[in-house]
């Protein structure tokens, strides 16, 4: 269900997802707003679910991380046994940044981040091939990313 958003709470969103590092006097000023007043409807925003959390985006390049990787994997089967223990898996592996179950030709879809190709073909063969179900892996390398993580457009 789809929540209704004021006008206003939509700015705060939006400049939140840019720079979630400003003080409420700075985000009030953006926006329009007192500290205050940009502050409640904030809190309201975060209790309601709207605003799920808050994380710092890290350089995957400065931090060694060169190389993206999206991995397509179809499963042996569609059963909750084997959808559950890949998932399981996945989650124990840092590498992994995202799994996303999918409609279609591929079950999954894997987005990874490695140091290297030597990195990679570590990853690859000791855990993506080895994650329990797995049929079919199918590798795509990130030659450039064009637009990255911008924020939902609220």
């Amino acid at each position: 269900m789809k929540l209704h958003i004021a006008d206003i709470d939509r700015k705060i969103l939006r400049t939140i997802q840019r720079d979630s590092s400003l003080s409420m006097a700075e985000l009030g000023a953006q926006v329009g707003l007192s500290a205050s007043a940009c502050h409640r409807r904030l809190k309201t925003l975060e209790e309601r679910g709207v605003v799920a959390g808050y994380r710092a985006a890290l350089d995957r390049n400065q931090l060694g991380f060169a190389m993206q990787f999206f991995i397509e994997v179809s499963l042996v089967s569609q059963s909750e046994k084997v959808l559950e223990a890949f998932e399981t898996a996945v989650r124990a592996i840092p590498e992994i940044l995202e799994c996303h179950l999918m409609a279609g030709q591929s079950d999954y879809i894997l987005r990874i981040v490695c140091e290297d190709a030597a990195a990679f073909e570590s990853l690859h063969r000791e855990l993506v091939a080895k994650l329990p179900g797995v049929a079919r892996v199918h590798s795509n390398m990130c030659i450039r990313e064009v637009k990255a993580l911008a924020g939902l457009p609220v």
